[in-house]
């Protein structure tokens, strides 16, 4: 991981927005090989890694769940709590241990609605990962399928 393409989101929010959200999460420890969510579940919550990796997933019929991305340090896990219907769009699980700060969903939600520049921030942030991701995947299927690769030079 290239740690200045992590979205922190200490580095992303403004000081005051990072520490009213730190104020709702809650410190959580999970083992290796423990399923964080499924794709298309509820979305109720989401993640900051602290220390360990989570792989993200994707459901292939009759075969074992396909990785599409490993997260770790500072990362953020999870984005379709944001987004309605509110449902996961992949699925995750604990690839070391990993302790987390984990978030509400409804109650950070509710947050961005009753402060329009928290959301804003928010939804910013969460957008800069997903867009940050969205290359990423871009760059590995041109890796793996395209005849001449991405033409990255990484």
């Amino acid at each position: 991981m290239n740690s200045s393409i992590t979205h922190s989101m200490v580095r992303a929010l403004p000081a005051e927005h990072s520490q009213r959200l730190m104020r709702v999460a809650r410190e959580v420890s999970f083992p290796q090989g423990v399923r964080l969510f499924e794709e298309g579940a509820r979305a109720d919550r989401f993640w900051i890694i602290r220390t360990g990796t989570i792989s993200l997933d994707i459901h292939v019929p009759g075969r074992r769940p396909g990785v599409i991305e490993t997260l770790g340090h500072n990362e953020l896990v999870g984005w379709s709590w944001l987004f309605a219907p509110h449902s996961w769009h992949l699925g995750a699980e604990t690839t070391t241990p990993v302790r987390a700060y984990e978030f509400d969903a409804v109650a950070v939600r509710d947050m961005c609605e009753d402060d329009p520049a928290l959301g804003c921030a928010v939804t910013q942030w969460v957008g800069d990962v997903l867009a940050h991701r969205l290359r990423s995947s871009r760059t590995r299927l041109l890796d793996l399928y395209a005849p001449y690769g991405s033409g990255s030079t990484l």
